[in-house]
This record gives structure tokens, C-alpha cells and sequence, in this order.
């Protein structure tokens, strides 16, 4: 097994482009480590990087105590599972998996046992003399990490390896590649666009953005103290509501104005030093879904920042409704709709006992204990 480290890389091509900068991480033996972003952000160029498959402009790539930048992909001692499987049509399921194996001049005792072995781990035992096209895609997907895992590879590589299951299939191997992880006991890089899948599995996630570390923490840490605007949005469903707005103080309370709306921050932000500079300035105050109440006890319980909104449209989900709310808007209007201002909208996650239905106009409260303040030209968090 073995450790990553990735110091100062940078992918660089022709004409200017630049993938990835300055990418500094150490991952740890027997991490489970997420790489999440937008599409283009940089992430499967660097996993890529690691396999040897692309090569590193700059910067020092260590697998273990090895420098690997020379070193071929084939004895980097790293196995890759891809989007889209890659396995050979013409062979069986035990062929796919014993091909690496046969490549190594692996006595065939061998490979019959670790193929063996690595089917009963995935439950793909019955599957063994079967071909490709008479699986479906998760068990596909199970053949395409049995061929890594008989490998023994210090490092599993996964490259958006669910992203063709559906939303089911998806979230049961969720779960299977989080007790594969800690069945082998091997250094995992994973790359994924989705941020539940990052949340549900990572041990640590890297937030990229435009080729750039933006955050690197475990899932509970980025998702309470996101470090700026874009973590903050990215991480969580629905994601964080951002209200553009001003900090006022009266006497020793900080208050917090949007649209006609005033809301009193607790005394912990009123004494905070980091955001002395930022009185009767505009900041941009964030606050997920769940921190938004409509029931009747939480919103006096925090009488002093309720106010009135108008319920856009309501979403059963289930155990919880996604209320959509607008506060601020108005209108006006001599047979047409003039609208005088579009009004700040929010998203609140309610209990599915709420009584809130479209076309209400109801009381709601936010819990400002957990809310987040962020400059609003460069984006960073001010406080937590």
C-alpha cells in the first residue's frame, strides 16, 4: 500500500492552456480521497497524472517513496477503473479479469486464485463465464474493479466509475465501494462531479475549481466551514442560499438587512473582530435550506430574525418539502403585471408536516447561529 504526494504540479498545453496549477496534496495510506468539481475544473487530468497517462508539465509526483514521473504507467503499480469500463466484448468476465495478470506472465495457479478471490469479494462469482454483453451495467462495473483488484495495486484510481448507473444502481455501489475500500485496505483517488457521491464516501474531499485547490477537509468540515462563496455552493442539496445585503450595528447588536428585512446576528458574530472592517458594508450572507424554519415553535423561538415571505412553489420530497420562497417582491399594475422589484428568493427544507403551500404568504425564521458571512468582492468567508 502506499502513500501520494503531488508537489507543485502543473499540466500545461499547447497554446497557452493551463489545466491544473500549482497542485499541492499528500494522500494518505488507505485514504479514500474525492476529487469534486464542475466539469473542466481540472480534476481527471490530475487523476490521469497519477496513472501516467497524461504527462506533468511541472512538479514532483511521489507514489510511496518514488518519484514517478518517468516511470510508465504499467509499473507505477496503480490500477485505473474508468466511465466507461473497458472491458473486451470477446472475452469473459474472467478473461477481462486474468488479462493483466497473463500480461505479467502470472502463473496461471495464481490467477485462477485471485481472480477467484476477487469475484467473491464482488459477488460476481456466478458471472465469471459470461461476457460483457450479457451484463448490465453494474455488474460491469463490479468486472471492471475485480480487474484492478486482482492487480494488488498500491493505488485504485477511479475515474467517474457510477456516472453510467442509474440513480438506484448509483447509490448501492456507493455503499459496496466504501466496504471495498475498507476490505483491501488501499489507497483510493476518486473523481466524481458529484458532490453526493464525494459527501457519502470520501474520507477527505478536494474541491477544484479552474484547475485550482479551492478546499481540501473531511466531508462534514467542508460542508459546516466552507473556506468561500464557491465551496459553499457546490457542497450540499439543495445547495446554500447566498442573500446579498448590508451589516449594521446598533448599540451591541449586529443586525443583517436584505430587501425590507432586518435580522439580528447572535452576539458571537456581533464580538467577532473579523468583521468589524465590514460594518455598513454589503456582504453576502449564507445559509443552508435546513437552517430556514416555517413551523410555528422554531420561528418564535427565533422571533428576532422571522419576517414574512411568499411561497413560490412547494416540493414533496418525501421525508421533507423544498419550500421556494421570495421575500421582497412587488408588484403593480392597471390590468398588466409590472413587477417593481424581483425580491431575494430562498430555498427552505422543511418538515413534510409543513402546512406551507404556493401562494401563501407565511412567517419564517433563520437560524442565524449558523449562518455564514462572505466578502463580497473576493468571495473568501469572513466567519462561520
Amino acid at each position: 500500500m502506499a502513500s501520494v504526494s503531488l508537489r507543485h504540479i502543473y499540466k500545461k498545453y499547447p497554446g497557452g492552456v493551463t489545466a491544473v496549477s500549482d497542485f499541492n496534496l499528500e494522500i494518505k495510506d488507505k485514504e479514500f480521497l474525492v476529487l469534486v468539481g464542475p466539469s473542466g475544473c481540472g480534476k481527471t487530468t490530475t487523476l490521469r497524472m497519477v496513472a501516467g497517462l497524461e504527462e506533468i508539465s511541472e512538479g514532483e509526483l511521489f507514489i510511496g517513496d518514488q518519484l514517478v514521473n518517468d516511470v510508465a504507467p504499467k509499473d507505477r503499480k496503480i490500477a485505473m477503473v474508468f466511465q466507461n469500463y473497458a472491458l473486451y466484448p470477446h472475452m469473459t468476465v474472467f478473461e477481462n479479469m486474468a488479462f493483466g495478470l497473463k500480461l505479467n506472465k502470472t502463473p496461471k495457479e495464481e490467477i485462477k486464485r485471485r481472480v477467484e478471490e476477487a469475484a467473491r469479494i464482488l459477488d460476481i462469482t456466478h458471472l465469471l463465464d459470461r461476457k460483457p454483453k450479457a451484463l448490465s451495467g453494474g455488474q460491469k462495473q463490479r468486472v471492471a474493479l475485480g480487474r484492478a483488484i486482482v492487480r494488488n495495486p498500491k493505488v485504485f484510481l477511479l475515474d467517474e466509475p457510477l456516472s453510467n448507473l442509474d440513480a438506484k444502481l448509483r447509490a448501492a455501489m456507493r455503499t459496496e465501494l466504501t466496504k471495498l475500500h475498507a476490505r483491501v485496505g488501499t489507497t483510493f483517488i476518486y473523481v466524481t462531479h458529484d458532490q453526493v457521491e464525494a459527501m457519502t464516501m470520501a474520507t477527505r474531499i478536494v474541491v477544484m475549481k479552474d484547475g485550482l485547490i479551492q478546499q481540501v477537509d473531511t466531508p462534514q468540515n467542508l460542508y459546516d466551514s466552507p473556506c468561500n462563496l464557491f465551496v459553499a455552493g457546490f457542497i450540499g442539496t439543495p445547495q446554500m442560499n447566498f442573500i446579498n445585503g448590508t451589516l449594521n450595528k446598533k448599540g451591541e447588536d449586529l443586525y443583517f438587512n436584505f430587501e425590507n428585512v432586518s435580522v439580528k446576528l447572535p452576539a458571537e458574530k456581533a464580538n467577532n473582530p473579523a468583521l468589524k472592517d465590514y460594518i455598513d458594508q454589503e456582504v453576502v450572507l449564507g445559509l443552508r435550506p435546513e437552517c430556514i424554519y416555517d413551523q410555528p415553535a422554531q420561528v418564535e423561538a427565533h422571533a428576532d430574525s422571522s419576517f414574512e415571505a411568499y411561497v413560490d412553489v412547494t416540493e414533496l420530497m418525501g421525508a421533507e418539502i423544498y419550500l421556494y420562497l421570495n421575500v421582497g417582491k412587488s408588484e403593480e399594475g392597471d390590468g398588466k403585471i409590472k413587477i417593481i422589484n424581483d425580491g431575494t428568493n430562498l430555498i427552505a427544507r422543511v418538515s413534510s408536516r409543513s402546512q406551507s403551500r404556493a401562494g401563501d404568504s407565511i412567517k419564517v425564521a433563520f437560524d442565524t447561529t449558523r449562518c455564514h458571512i462572505f466578502d463580497k468582492d473576493t468571495e473568501r468567508c469572513i466567519c462561520h
